[in-house]
């Protein structure tokens, strides 16, 4: 078995004695959504988290983690980070904010220490995964070790996802 190599946000952890398990998936280009991620991994899309970067009014950037299988519900998100309202930053923005790209984005170890807003349903899961903070590659971690590592505040901040609701 080839080693895995560590990323920034496996050193952090190291670095801060939380135990965590490096798991490599493979990455389809044209899908790097969370429910191809579980699919890969063989696990819940409830487990599998997605770390979103949003841009309030009054307080600028922060970051929502939620399930795979939620959206991030703006008026919910807005009001936790202290905002009137709250949008989702344009794609280009997301590497030079947060040293990241798409499919690859984790709130371990940005460029800058943004808020964190973790969807509370995490907290009733032994362990959720999280990008490892590249592409193929995700973090599986306990929860609480997750709100140690990045200061992130649990919160109601996320809708089913729009498929559920019509069905």
């Amino acid at each position: 078995m080839a080693k895995i190599e560590k990323t920034n946000a496996a050193r952090i952890l190291d670095r801060l004695k939380i135990a965590y398990e490096m798991v490599e998936y493979t990455v389809d280009e044209n899908n790097l959504a969370a429910d191809h991620v579980a699919e890969e991994l063989g696990e819940p899309i409830e487990q599998v988290f997605k770390t979103l970067v949003l841009r309030g009014d009054r307080n600028g950037l922060f970051v929502c983690v939620i399930a795979g299988d939620r959206e991030v519900d703006l008026k919910k998100a807005a009001k936790v980070s202290g905002n009137k309202k709250a949008e989702m930053i344009h794609m280009k923005e997301l590497l030079p904010a947060t040293g990241y790209i798409r499919g690859g984005c984790t709130s371990i170890g940005m460029k800058k220490p943004y808020p964190v807003f973790l969807s509370e349903e995490a907290l009733g899961f032994p362990f959720i995964y999280v990008s490892a903070g590249k592409r193929g590659m995700q973090l599986k971690l306990a929860p609480a070790d997750l709100v140690k590592a990045t200061g992130a505040t649990p919160a109601d901040i996320t809708t089913p996802a729009q498929e559920e609701q019509e069905a």
